[in-house]
């Protein structure tokens, strides 16, 4: 059941860190350089965080 957790998770953080960027650029009012590293940066920080909490919830 694990395995969906995390499955389901990426899913929605690849989502939300699309979201975020196109939200960052919009405030910013272009389109950044470097835009694969701040999507990566965006989705590293959260899969970590929300990884670390589904080992903690399920027992892990």
């Amino acid at each position: 059941m694990e395995i969906f957790y995390f499955t389901l998770a990426a899913a929605i953080l690849y989502v939300a860190a699309d979201w975020i960027l196109k939200r960052m650029e919009t405030a910013a009012g272009k389109r950044f350089e470097k835009r694969s590293l701040i999507f990566f940066a965006i989705l590293m920080t959260m899969a970590v965080t929300s990884f670390a909490l589904i080992r903690t919830l399920t027992g892990q």
